[in-house]
């Protein structure tokens, strides 16, 4: 059996926090409603491109075309990418994937974590709206719905946010890794 292999099947010593990879989401079914707004917006746009009854002239056409496929476009990917969010914590990193495509994500280190704590509420109003956010001596967040969070706290000294259900249980598992990741490092 490999050192490695050893530390995996070591038993932990009483009182120590568990070593797991968690898997949590988050999601949020009022978004569905916009994204429905942005392809309304969509089909406006290709169903005045596609009309030949328009006597406003070209340049009002072409506003107006743009206008709604720009919007509509816009309204799909800042809806769908934020509908939900995927947190994976294993013995390397914290992985938070947002929408269907799992875009945009963001990738952090365990031993780039100094710290982590669970808030009971994390708002949109908070902090300014749905999706990836940053404001200035609150860091950075992604925000799907009102509720319970992780708050991650860097070396560096920046701060994450995340909203995700049963965020105690994420904390946990990161200072479960946690002391295992400062290990590895010496």
């Amino acid at each position: 059996m490999s050192d490695e292999a050893r530390d995996e099947a070591a038993p932990l010593p009483p009182g120590a926090p568990a070593r797991e990879v968690w898997h949590g989401r988050a999601g949020n079914r009022l978004q569905w409603p916009l994204a429905m707004l942005g392809v309304g917006c969509l089909a406006l746009g290709i169903a005045l491109a596609v009309s030949a009854a328009w006597s406003g002239g070209v340049a009002p056409l072409v506003m107006s075309v743009v206008g709604c496929v720009a919007a509509g476009l816009l309204a799909l990917f800042g809806t769908l990418s934020f509908v939900k969010v995927s947190v994976l914590v294993d013995g390397e990193s914290l992985l938070v994937r947002c929408g269907h495509l799992g875009l945009p994500r963001r990738s952090i280190p365990l031993r780039e974590v100094v710290d982590v704590e669970m808030t009971p509420v994390v708002t949109p109003r908070h902090w300014g709206g749905w999706g990836y956010r940053w404001r200035p001596g609150m860091g950075t967040a992604i925000v799907v719905r009102q509720g319970e969070g992780i708050v991650v706290r860097l070396a560096d000294g920046k701060v994450f946010t995340v909203t995700v259900d049963d965020a105690a249980s994420a904390v946990r598992a990161i200072r479960g890794w946690l002391p295992r990741v400062a290990d590895a490092g010496d």
